[in-house]
């Protein structure tokens, strides 16, 4: 049984139990107080209420609320919204929470942070009076932008009832002295204050008539100093708020016990359930991660053990085959430094030989050791210049200039090219291709191939031998070929023919036996143009490559 299968039984299981006893407890608690009535608590509304009151004192502001009315929401599980007296919304829980905004039971609950005040009712504290309220409108201002800031306020109790403020000791001095600063209030705002209060000392003096036409009494100061008070600081104070608790459509509240109880009966099952795959997935999962982390710190030779056939056993084997791929590249890299460095050693310290020679006047100098050591160079420029085609085309950036061209002349070009060379060596060359050949390549980099070919034929190729160079037109392309009649390669070397710097008779030197690159960078540039190349032989009857392009 497959992983999969075994999870998706598993989570099955695990969901009809929970349905089940979900489906269970639900039916029994409502049927048991689906009657009962959704309602806020009379002292938890009084709390609430209260919490918000002294919020707004203690702050002079309503700002950072939400906080407090998401706190008292979590503690009383009662849906809190506060809105002015003209409909603003300050905060409401259920926009907090996320959630579509319910309908509000009515009535509401006012909030009013302001302080009522208890002036003498004839007027002798005229003066207490305007104090308080200068003294309130530059609290409310410094708490509020206490609060802004991060500090905080504390209070006392003032003379007739308005809370006294003072910023907290432990305040950032800086943001102390700019609140300080911001809470002074202007000439104009005090000059307005003594005016008000001086109204409500007339009104009450000389009894004169209130807009109604009723006259005033000295006992109206009070009422008088209160207005005057509101109407002073309600632009610098926190506005009254109504408070909204709960909403029409609360849901039904159910006894968490059994359910809490079912929770953990379903936990446990998929506890069990999850132990029980847990040594067949997490041990090779945990097995997995451990060699993945030794195979990033280098560990090449790191391997998973698999058995079984489900999706675990396919990673870790899939894991395994990486980890070879990485080995084997690796072990590539390690051989094509080690070859470059065998293939440049000796020629190098020939040249620096002569040259250190001919520096101390050991041997003197001569057109022909000059031509010799501009061959060698040659040559050791030959095979960087190998090596760089090489690693462009295994990297995929050689450039490539494709166009639709006749393979047919890409064999002519390269029979008339190498006519003088074959015929230097003795080796007849031949070229059978009559009929059209349409490939879309690079006709530059075939050519190179091709030359490539027929040079190793011709040097493989003892005088009085032929090669021979063809083509044939195929559904979807075209087949190239390259034949000598040499003397072969052996079955155990054909693997590695198309290997870097491998050569079939390892005696022969760069001079006579090429840079080793040759059928590397062929089979590097055949593969770039979708094509494929691949070589039969036979010892002492000679070779065929066989070269196969897209149209």
């Amino acid at each position: 049984m497959s992983v999969r299968v075994r999870v998706l039984l598993l989570v099955l299981l695990v969901a009809l139990a929970a349905v089940g006893a979900t489906a269970y407890l639900t039916v029994r608690q409502l049927s048991t107080q689906l009657n009962r009535s959704v309602s806020s608590d009379q002292a938890s509304a009084n709390r609430i209420a209260e919490d918000l009151r002294h919020y707004g004192v203690e702050h002079g502001t309503w700002e950072g609320i939400a906080a407090l009315a998401g706190s008292l929401n979590r503690g009383t599980g009662l849906r809190i919204k506060l809105i002015t007296e003209f409909g603003e919304t300050i905060v409401d829980t259920d926009t907090l929470a996320r959630r579509t905004a319910r309908r509000t039971p009515a009535p509401p609950i006012l909030v009013d942070p302001r302080p009522a005040i208890s002036p003498a009712a004839d007027g002798g504290n005229l003066h207490e009076v305007v104090r308080a309220i200068d003294q309130y409108r530059r609290g409310v201002r410094l708490a509020a932008c206490l609060t802004r800031g991060g500090g905080r306020a504390e209070l006392a109790e003032g003379s007739i009832g308005t809370p006294l403020y003072r910023t907290a000791a432990a305040t950032d001095p800086a943001l102390a002295k700019r609140c300080d600063a911001e809470a002074i209030s202007a000439a104009s705002e005090r000059a307005a204050d003594e005016e008000a209060a001086l109204a409500c000392v007339q009104r009450a003096k000389t009894g004169s008539m209130d807009p109604s036409g009723t006259p005033a009494l000295p006992s109206q100061f009070t009422t008088c100093v209160k207005e005057a008070f509101q109407r002073r600081v309600e632009r610098v104070g926190p506005v009254p708020l109504l408070l909204y608790l709960g909403a029409t459509d609360d849901p039904v509240r159910l006894a968490t016990t059994p359910i809490v109880a079912a929770a953990v009966a379903v936990f446990l099952l998929a506890l069990v359930g999850a132990l029980l795959l847990s040594r067949h997935v997490v041990r090779p999962v945990a097995a997995l991660t451990a060699a993945s982390r030794r195979l990033g710190q280098g560990d090449l030779s790191s391997r998973v053990p698999v058995s079984g056939s489900d999706e675990i056993a396919a990673l870790g084997r899939s894991f395994n085959r990486m980890a070879d791929s990485l080995q084997a590249a690796e072990e590539r890299q390690r051989r094509l430094v080690a070859d470059v460095a065998h293939e440049l050693r000796t020629p190098l310290a020939n040249l620096r030989g002569y040259l250190e020679a001919l520096k101390d006047d050991v041997i003197a100098p001569s057109p022909d050791l000059f031509a010799s050591l501009h061959d060698e160079a040659v040559l050791q420029q030959r095979i960087v210049d190998d090596l760089q085609d090489l690693a462009q085309a295994e990297a995929g950036t050689l450039v490539y200039h494709m166009a639709p061209v006749d393979a047919a002349d890409l064999l002519e070009a390269c029979r008339t090219a190498h006519q003088a060379v074959a015929d230097a060596a003795g080796v007849r060359l031949n070229l059978h291709a009559a009929d059209p050949l349409p490939v879309h390549v690079d006709p530059d980099r075939i050519r190179q191939v091709i030359g490539n070919l027929v040079t190793n034929a011709v040097r493989a190729t003892a005088p009085g031998g032929e090669v021979t160079l063809s083509g044939q037109a195929v559904p979807g392309g075209a087949v190239l070929r390259v034949a000598d009649t040499g003397h072969g390669i052996a079955p155990d070397d054909l693997p590695h023919l198309f290997d870097r710097f491998w050569r079939a008779d390892a005696a022969r030197g760069r001079r006579t036996g090429g840079s080793g690159l040759g059928l590397a960078i062929a089979k590097e540039i055949v593969a770039a143009h979708g094509g494929t190349i691949e070589a039969a032989s036979r010892v002492n009857a000679g070779t065929t490559f066989t070269i196969r392009l897209p149209a």
